[in-house]
């Protein structure tokens, strides 16, 4: 990539005196050793449950990969109880740290930014004390983390690379009846990172475009890298018979599945709507139909549940309904493998990991066309993109998969062939690019410094 001066004209630290020139690599200076912060939530929490949902799995999953390719990584997240050991390995090559901030306990996101500096002190404490040398990069994950990172990344004097995997200003723009807007410290907070952090890195060329024109960022400070799926774990296996055999399920009946926190933004009310007008068009289907809606409440929303349950009475599908905890990722898998269709009708998603793990065993996926759902599920090849969230608009859709089997056996065969190309260490190894390359770009700004002052 070439090295443009807007890129580095706002890096903190450029007036210092220019360091040696790093070791190239792949393109840029070899990164060893990078620091993830994920505030709110640890990569180790079960996904589908309060805050926790894709992007521990992203994290998790990338620091593993990035770990095989020979970049150690540590990532940071805030300790929740007094039980948790200050270090995890959670893998060869990466430890999870639990860091002290604010009392040991869950704790609403509306109360983490006044933690932040302290969290930022202790990481940067951590970092001093610990006995494997300097971080190269610092990656921070959501705007929360973002904010320490600023403040961590300056004070170590290395490149703050940052990934959004939401933005309130597009979650405002789409916001789901009786949601709560986002704040404006977000806001805020996001466009501040948009204005400072060494990169930017989006899931889609869409994210990219919104960064641009909503946060006003420059488009050479941006990267698109693709989110990935654990290849091992996500695979067709055996077969949708005998994976309904494992989970109890009848053989005979039409599964649509929904998987992840029950919250407005995903949407599980449109669904349920959805399921009543299907059973309207194909009354046959009452008895055969089976609806999992497996996932736990996210947040502030702990009546939310409550009332999706309510909501399902009241539409006259709970005998086809089943609300369902969240699962292990090795259990979820065959639960994507039992269903004829997945369903992520959110009203935001940054790129929609589930569909695409669905999608890698071997199932296809009726999404909502937003954020980069469009991305991870091919229209008419590995499943079905619906405009908006007509309930009726899905309903007809479901009655596609319930009309042709053969037809969904065919978009499960492009699904496989589709998420093949979303592995985990594609995604690794354009993140290690992005820090070779941001890295090099700071080496770059102090080199021309250095030589304009002599």
């Amino acid at each position: 990539m070439t090295v443009q001066p807007t890129y580095v004209s706002s890096l903190p630290g450029v007036n210092r005196p220019a360091p040696a020139r790093p070791s190239l690599s792949r393109g840029g200076a070899r990164v060893r050793r990078v620091a993830m912060l994920s505030v709110h939530t640890s990569p180790l929490h079960q996904p589908g449950t309060g805050d926790a949902g894709g992007m521990n799995v992203y994290v998790l999953e990338l620091a593993r990969r990035l770990a095989c390719l020979g970049t150690e990584v540590d990532v940071f997240t805030r300790r929740t109880s007094l039980e948790l050991p200050e270090v995890v390995e959670a893998a060869p090559g990466v430890r999870v740290r639990h860091v002290a901030a604010g009392p040991p306990g869950p704790l609403a996101k509306e109360r983490l930014p006044a933690l932040l500096p302290a969290f930022a002190e202790q990481v940067v404490r951590a970092g001093r004390e610990d006995g494997r040398g300097r971080y190269d990069v610092v990656h921070s994950h959501y705007w929360l983390s973002g904010q320490a990172g600023r403040e961590i990344a300056q004070r170590w004097d290395v490149p703050l690379v940052h990934t959004m995997h939401t933005m309130a200003k597009v979650k405002n723009a789409a916001l789901a009846e009786g949601d709560t807007p986002e704040p404006l410290i977000r806001v805020l907070g996001e466009m501040g990172l948009a204005d400072t952090a060494d990169r930017l890195i989006a899931n889609t060329a869409a994210e990219q475009g919104e960064l641009v024109r909503h946060y006003g960022a420059q488009t050479e400070r941006t990267a698109v890298v693709h989110p990935g799926v654990c290849l091992d774990n996500f695979r067709p296996l055996d077969g949708r018979a005998a994976a309904r055999r494992r989970l109890g399920l009848p053989a005979g009946a039409l599964v649509v599945l929904f998987a992840g926190r029950i919250q407005p933004l995903k949407a599980p009310d449109v669904l349920l709507h959805a399921v009543a007008e299907l059973l309207r068009l194909r009354p046959g289907l009452r008895g055969r139909l089976l609806v999992p809606v497996i996932g736990g409440l996210s947040g502030a929303g702990a009546a939310y549940p409550d009332r999706c349950r309510r909501l399902a009475e009241e539409l006259g599908v709970a005998d086809s309904v089943s609300f369902r905890p969240p699962v292990r990722q090795a259990d979820l898998a065959d639960w994507y493998r039992a269903a004829d269709v997945l369903t992520v009708p959110s009203h935001s998603e940054s790129f929609g990991l589930v569909a695409l793990e669905a999608q890698a065993c071997g199932t296809p996926v009726l999404a909502a066309a937003v954020g980069g759902l469009p991305v991870a599920v091919r229209d008419g090849v590995t499943g079905l993109m619906v405009q908006g969230h007509d309930p009726a608009a899905y309903a007809r859709a479901l009655c596609r998969f319930a009309d042709d089997p053969r037809w969904v056996g065919q978009l499960g065969l492009a699904a496989v062939r589709h998420a093949a190309g979303f592995g985990w260490e594609a995604c690794a190894r354009a993140t290690e690019r992005v820090y070779a390359e941001t890295r090099t770009a700071r080496w770059a700004a102090r080199h021309l410094v250095g030589a304009a002052a002599s």
